[in-house]
This record gives structure tokens, sequence and C-alpha cells, in this order.
């Protein structure tokens, strides 16, 4: 069933949706939060669906804002909200209610959105694109428990990935971050079955996807190693090599929906690592609405310390000089050997525990 309201209030919306569920039998509520999605009207379609498809798992009451400017002056000075309610089969599981403001109403959406909330149900906001440098300061976002924005959508993302750290605020995440849910599983399981030291990691996928940064971020921060970033053709992510004193360990994906795990004394086998749509990466968002410490972890640890290796290795003449030093005093330590021009960088052990537990 489905309604249109034109210049209308919060209040005509909720009476609306009340006959709306009279109206198809369903006086029942039955839903689990309240998904607010910011988008404008190019990607309006593209994000209901998948807030659509994702409420199978999660029945939800979904708000989609829609901020319309209008082009002459005289416009934009006339406060109007439209609505669109839909329930029953045309809004997925759960409400579906699309606002379209226009005029000043649009500096103040959290006055329309507060009274449309569940009442004691959780918030979710979600910028599908556009997202607000702090979304915990945005006002629609300061009615989340959980704030999801998407790097990947940014005209700059590793710059976007950059101000997700400056201004992080428990609670928040990034479909970026999501898709990675995968590699990291497979890579901590192929950690628990071999016991042994990381030496380095490398991190090769598409320039401009930050999934590969946060990636690379996680493992630094969680191995303590030093990790490159390389570019490749894509799509997505393609592979991700850990040096260890047994040999490589390496999980290849050249086309996006297989890949190939090769590990010290074992055959290779194929293990299925799909690119995921946005409906399952936003579901499995809404599974957990606690902070989540690992990601806030990977991201603080920030992207410009992938170079660092770089600018270690830059200082091995010192490193060898020191050396020569060492070696003209017997009675001293001997020094680190960098006789081949790399940085004698620490192995740090991976155990399978500590990899699976982050």
């Amino acid at each position: 069933m489905k309604m249109d309201l034109t210049d209308t209030t919060s209040s005509k919306i909720n009476n609306a949706l009340v006959q709306g569920r009279r109206a198809i039998g369903t006086p029942a509520v039955g839903m689990v939060l309240t998904l607010v999605i910011v988008t404008d009207e190019e990607h309006a379609y593209d994000a209901l669906k998948a807030a659509n498809d994702a409420s199978r798992e999660h029945p939800s009451r979904k708000l989609v804002v829609i901020k319309r400017v209008s082009r002459s002056m005289r416009d934009r000075a006339k406060a109007r909200l439209d609505a669109e309610v839909r329930v029953g089969t045309s809004a997925g599981t759960g409400e579906t209610v699309v606002l379209r403001l226009y005029g000043d109403v649009i500096d103040h959406a959290q006055s329309v959105v507060l009274p449309l909330l569940l009442p004691d149900a959780p918030v979710v906001v979600w910028w599908p694109v556009g997202a607000p440098p702090n979304p915990e300061k945005d006002p629609l976002g300061a009615l989340a428990q959980r704030r999801v924005t998407d790097t990947y959508a940014a005209e700059d993302p590793l710059a976007e990935v950059s101000a997700r750290a400056a201004h992080y605020t428990p609670g928040d995440t990034d479909l970026a971050w999501t898709r990675i849910t995968p590699w990291r599983s497979m890579l901590a399981a192929a950690l628990d079955q071999q016991q042994v030291d990381v030496v380095s990691a490398e991190v090769e996928g598409e320039g401009y996807n930050p999934s590969g940064e946060l990636l690379a971020m996680w493992l630094a921060d969680r191995l303590g190693v030093p990790v490159k970033r390389t570019v490749s053709d894509g799509p997505g992510l393609t592979a991700v090599r850990l040096e260890t004193g047994n040999g490589p360990i390496v999980l290849d994906r050249p086309n996006g929906t297989l890949a190939t795990l090769c590990m010290p004394g074992q055959p290779d086998r194929a293990v299925a690592l799909n690119r995921r749509e946005t409906a399952e990466l936003l579901a499995e968002e809404l599974r957990r609405l606690d902070p989540d410490t690992t990601y806030e972890a990977a991201l603080k640890y920030g992207v410009e310390r992938l170079s660092e290796p770089a600018a270690q290795s830059a200082a091995a003449p010192k490193a060898a000089k020191a050396a020569e030093v060492a070696e003209a005093a017997p009675e001293a330590p001997a020094a680190p050997d960098a006789s081949d021009g790399a940085t004698a960088a620490p192995a740090k052990k991976a155990s399978g525990k500590k990899a699976a537990g982050k």
C-alpha cells in the first residue's frame, strides 16, 4: 500500500502509517529498529532497494531523507515537506517513509525525523553518499546509536579515511571496512593453522579502494609488522601476502569471486571470496549495534603510517655504519645485520589465538 502526502507534517505521516497498517490487517508493529537513510534523489532508489533487502533479516522502519534544493531564491524560502508512505509488500519487511524536504526545513531535518522514530528501538543512520565530516555532530547522526558511512563513495577515499579517523566516535562504522570481513576471517583462520612469525605483509588492490588501506592498517596494527600497499587493476582487493619464517602465506583473488589460499607445506585450496552487494554489507552492520573497537584501532593506525617502512629503509646506511662500529669493539653487543639494505625489523609473533580474536 502506498500513500502520497503533499505539504504535510510529521503528525499526519504517523496517522497515515497507522491507517496503512489497519488497511492491510497488520496493526502490530513488530520492527526492531529505525533506519534513517540520508541521500539525494539520484541515489535514493538504490539505497532504498538495499535497505529493503536488508530488512528481510532486520525488520525496520525506513526513513529516507532527501533534501531537495530549489533553484530559485523564492522557492528556497518556502518550507515544505512531502512524504511517500509505504506499508505492506511495497515496503519490504517493515515500513518505509520517503521524506522530501524543501526550503528552510532542510536545515531542520532532525525535527521532522524525531517524531517518526520507533519508540524504545535503536536508531541507525546511513549515508550512502555525501556523509558529513563528523557524523556524530550531524543533527541526524546525533539521534543514532550507529552511524554508517561509505568512504568508497567519496571523491577522495583516502582523505575521507583520514577524516573518519580524526573525528571517530564510538558507533561510527564504514561499509569499506565491512567489505573486508571475509578477508580478515580467512587470514585469521590461516594464521590459526600456521604457528609462524610474520615478518612483513603486502596488500594488493585498486588504488581508489579504501578497503585496501583499511585491511593494511588492520594487519599492521595487529601483527606489528611493516605492510606494503600496492595497486592493481582490481576488481576490488586482489591479493594479500604474508611473509613468514616458514614461507609466504598468499590469499589471491584475481577475478573478484574465487580466491586461492597458498600456505607452506599444504596444497593450494580454492575458497569462496566473492564481492558482496550493498544489502549484504548493510545487513551485517545491523547485526551488531555496539561500538566496533577493532575498526577503531585499525582506523586510528593511520594511512600515512603505511609508508613508514620506506622511510626506515632509507636509514639502512646508518644501521650499516653502526654495525661497523660494533664490530670494532668486541665487548659491545652486535648490531643488526643491514648488509642487504633492508630494514632489520624484529619478527612479531602472530599466534593463531591472537589473529582469531582480532
